[in-house]
């Protein structure tokens, strides 16, 4: 592997100069009934003691999307609310809903610590989607989305809702649809995202979802959109997810060697419309993750380990080309078979179960199990080889971001 500081060009500039130090979780759980908030303190001060920090140490604080009464069960706890329930004292702190993906309150704390603002971040997201939907299987939490919702409509949602159009499950599946029609693109290539991701889950005690399925299975559940069908859609549930991002001159305080942050993706070049984009077969995604490659020397090829947004199934699909592991249109052939994408494949992928099968933490999720992996803490499900190199992405539609991340031993 090549190291970060091995061209002048991209010696510690920008995000170099940041490092995840510490992450940990919640509970994580279908229906945990458990307030949320407390979720999201369970989540924060195991990354606090992981990285051997306490929260004295901590002097920023970043979330996404911040505190957020609808949808219900989006948003686990606010700034505000974890700000004083850990007595922080805080140089820096940000919370929005408009960031380049779920992963942007990250992105946005390694900005932060790269110009000095803060030293400890502390970044998380936590969600109460199972428990708001009740006890009656999956249901609609989304404004306007559930029957005799008194929701009045606004910005592009005066379009959809007219049409029952409501969730992006429908609006992903007219992309998945544009992508079979040019590429020939099929469901039991599809279907392979969902079926990896639920053989890694088998592995993880934390997933939701770890019976066996098989493709039949896969082909045979009902449709939601076409072509996505149930198990094309990720799963609804409860729990936190926290990172600490830190200044690379506070290694020799940590608990572990941290993990380098070697190059961002955020950028955005199409429209920022989930229907009206340039390419539809596409998303955000192709911007952001060609992005990376321009700030690094390492090459799509030195990735060992791939954690990528399933929101739905297709949203990796259009990962696995934006990122350069295989060419435009070509997802559905590089994956067909499973056995690329596998533990023990050429790019394993989503090895904690993906959202699929692991549990909707909204992008986190996937950020932590590479930081799991490059520590070498995966247990049953770890890759071996002992990977040190790993990216992390998140977002669909018109966000996306994307995080390469290096282990140097």
């Amino acid at each position: 592997m090549s190291s970060p500081d091995s061209s002048e060009s991209f010696d510690l500039i920008g995000e170099r100069r940041a490092v995840i130090s510490g992450a940990g979780q919640s509970d994580i759980g279908r229906r945990l009934y458990r307030d949320p908030l407390e979720l999201t303190l369970d989540a924060c001060l195991a990354a606090v003691s992981d990285a051997g920090l306490t929260t004295s140490d901590i002097d920023g604080l970043s979330t996404y999307p911040g505190g957020m009464e609808a949808p219900l069960g989006f948003s686990g706890a606010g700034i505000t609310e974890v700000h004083d329930a850990l007595r922080l004292n805080l140089n820096w702190w940000t919370g929005s809903m408009e960031l380049p993906s779920q992963l942007g309150a990250v992105i946005n704390a390694c900005l932060a610590v790269s110009a000095g603002l803060a030293k400890h971040v502390l970044c998380f997201r936590s969600v109460w989607e199972g428990s708001a939907q009740g006890n009656e299987g999956r249901s609609a939490v989304m404004p306007g989305g559930s029957p005799g919702s008194s929701y009045r409509a606004s910005g592009f949602m005066e379009w959809l809702l007219p049409y029952s159009a409501p969730s992006a499950a429908m609006w992903i599946a007219m992309m998945a649809n544009r992508h079979f029609h040019e590429y020939g693109t099929t469901r039991e290539q599809l279907g392979q995202i969902a079926i990896n991701a639920r053989k890694n889950a088998a592995l993880n005690p934390n997933a939701i979802y770890r019976d066996p399925m098989t493709m039949d299975d896969y082909l045979n559940v009902r449709m939601i959109s076409t072509p996505l069908s149930l198990y094309d859609c990720d799963v609804p549930c409860d729990g936190g997810t926290a990172v600490i991002v830190s200044r690379i001159d506070t290694v020799d305080d940590l608990r572990k060697p941290p993990i380098q942050v070697e190059a961002l993706g955020t950028a955005l070049h199409g429209r920022p419309s989930w229907d009206q984009f340039d390419d539809l077969s596409t998303m955000a995604v192709r911007d952001a993750g060609s992005q990376v490659w321009g700030r690094t020397d390492l090459k799509p090829q030195d990735v060992q380990v791939a954690e990528m947004y399933d929101g739905f199934s297709f949203i990796t699909m259009t990962w696995l080309e934006a990122m350069g592991f295989c060419g435009k249109g070509e997802s559905g052939p590089f994956v067909e078979g499973g056995s690329r994408i596998a533990r023990d494949g050429e790019l394993p992928l989503n090895t904690h179960g993906g959202q699929l099968s692991a549990g909707r933490l909204h992008g986190f999720g996937f950020l932590h199990e590479a930081c799991v992996q490059l520590w070498n803490e995966g247990g049953e499900r770890q890759v071996s080889g002992n990977p040190e190199v790993a990216v992390a992405c998140a977002g669909g539609g018109p966000m996306a971001g994307a995080m390469l991340l290096t282990q140097r031993r």
